[in-house]
């Protein structure tokens, strides 16, 4: 029977705050393999799990019970004492978040967490872990090496490196992780956007050297998975991007179509805001649900020992 990997994409989106403790707890109740979530790095060099730049105006409230505008302060510019005031467990009404996702419980007094609360919430759980930089605005963020650093630093406190993929759009923070944790599995995420500006996310990749395979690049760059945007996958990438031995892990997955697409593919797991909806898919389609350990159970490449120029082997 095939397995398919199920995980909620941060946290349990269309069911609990996203990116919170109780987030977590939620996604672990509806029976996933792993808990997808975004990381972001404070003023005083504390990974948080946060999806975005800065406080977000559809999600956090101040002291008072405000919710943040859009001049909102960003992560690197508050310390973690200073984000713990915000409140994150609340949909702001009336707000283009709110409308998508109706069914979110509120969870009031949830705040930002750290990456090391947020790791010990998910213990026993694979973890997928995004690193949030832009390279088209690189003042809003740490750089992806103070990024990587922080993340791997939890990681390994944490014991979670066997169980963690390290993701990002930009590709450069993949490529910083490598040097530092040469045995942390990396994911290359794709959307058409970045793809079409190949030069300022993929970390300098000319697709051109890829035949415009985008497929083909990621394989080159040492990673073990490939998240694309699902509606812009098609099976015939499925199947190459499996024959380079790269696990596909499309992401947003939620619609009942786009559930019984994406499995009918073929791919190896499903990254979606409702992962109870993707779970009785799998199951529904005759599949089984990929225990927690999928991830130490994924090939990784690392550094081969005197090899030239830093020539990848591809370990079991």
């Amino acid at each position: 029977m095939k397995r398919i990997a199920v995980f909620g994409h941060r946290g349990a989106r269309g069911l609990a705050p996203e990116n919170t403790i109780g987030g977590f707890a939620v996604a672990r109740a509806c029976g996933v393999t792993g808990v997808e979530f975004d990381v972001g790095l404070t003023a005083d060099n504390v990974a948080v799990v946060h999806h975005d730049s800065r406080l977000n105006a559809a999600i956090a409230r101040d002291a008072a019970g405000h919710y943040v505008g859009a001049d909102a302060p960003l992560l690197r510019d508050l310390s973690l004492a200073e984000l713990a005031a915000y409140d994150v467990g609340r949909l702001r009404a009336g707000s283009d978040y709110a409308a998508r996702y109706p069914d979110q419980v509120p969870c009031d007094g949830a705040v930002i967490p750290s990456l090391t609360a947020g790791l010990a919430a998910l213990r026993g759980l694979d973890l997928l872990i995004e690193v949030k930089t832009a390279p088209d605005r690189p003042a809003d963020t740490a750089t992806p090496a103070a990024m990587a650093n922080a993340v791997i630093e939890a990681l390994r406190a944490a014991d979670a490196i066997e169980r963690a993929v390290l993701f990002a759009f930009d590709w450069r923070v993949l490529r910083e992780a490598s040097v530092i944790e040469p045995t942390l599995r990396r994911c290359c995420l794709t959307e058409p956007d970045t793809v079409a500006q190949g030069g300022l996310w993929l970390d300098g990749v000319e697709l051109s050297t890829f035949d415009g395979k985008i497929v083909q690049a990621v394989a080159a760059t040492g990673a073990a998975c490939w998240a694309p945007f699902h509606a812009s996958l098609e099976e015939a990438d499925v199947r190459e991007a499996q024959s380079l031995g790269l696990l596909v892990l499309p992401w947003t997955v939620n619609a009942p179509e786009a559930l019984d697409r994406m499995i009918g593919f073929g791919v190896d797991g499903i990254i979606s805001d409702w992962p109870d909806r993707a779970r009785l898919a799998v199951e529904h389609a005759g599949c089984q649900i990929a225990a927690p350990g999928f991830i130490a159970g994924v090939g990784r490449l690392v550094p081969e020992v005197g090899a030239p120029g830093g020539v990848e082997q591809k370990l079991p």
